[in-house]
């Protein structure tokens, strides 16, 4: 066993791919003082600055760090669905994106909460708007990412969930505080490691 180590500057995390292939049962929809409203080719901007709320603090960047041209081919496909999660005030706290591009499946792209819900239970909540969704005709699995920088109780949810872990990856990449794509302040948990010149 050995450790391989990180340029100063450079991240890594453990990727674990996670699948369902068969809609669970139905359940009671879980209480929540929540709603999803449904983005139809949201504005560059708007969807940005609510990626950023949810997930900057887990050190999400994918979509930060697209291009405009690139974002948008994504977030206009007619088969990519995108809600904001909103509280009673209207406010949006969380995310919920499903991706239909590949034939009789749903990739779950984006799924979170701001951090000051996490541990309210609304998680199930939103997991069920989820699989009503996701869980259309012809779909025959349902599937997700999750990475060791997601909250620490990610993967247990997703596994109780439902899901089942079917492959693990290594991702390195350059810290995105250090690139400019996310403030220094995001992901106080994860230390930032400044190259030395």
């Amino acid at each position: 066993m050995g450790l391989t180590p990180l340029a100063p500057g450079d991240l890594a995390t453990l990727v674990t791919s996670l699948e369902m292939r068969s809609r669970p049962k139905p359940a009671p929809l879980p209480d929540a003082p929540l709603t999803l409203v449904r983005w139809k080719q949201p504005s560059l901007a708007k969807y940005r600055a609510l990626f950023l709320r949810v997930g900057g603090p887990w050190l999400w960047f994918s979509r930060l760090a697209m291009d405009d041209a690139q974002l948008e081919a994504i977030l206009h496909h007619q088969d990519v669905m995108i809600w904001a999660v909103c509280d009673r005030a209207g406010i949006e706290v969380g995310i919920l994106e499903l991706d239909f591009r590949e034939a009789g499946a749903c990739e779950i792209s984006f799924f979170g909460l701001v951090p000051e819900l996490n541990g309210k239970g609304y998680g199930r909540w939103l997991m069920a708007q989820a699989m009503a969704a996701a869980w259309r005709p012809g779909v025959t699995r349902v599937w997700l990412h999750s990475c060791s920088f997601d909250a620490p109780s990610a993967l247990n949810f997703y596994i109780k969930s439902g899901f089942v872990p079917f492959a693990r990856a290594v991702e390195q990449f350059a810290d995105p505080r250090l690139t400019g794509v996310l403030p220094e302040t995001a992901a106080p948990h994860i230390p930032l490691l400044r190259p030395t010149s």
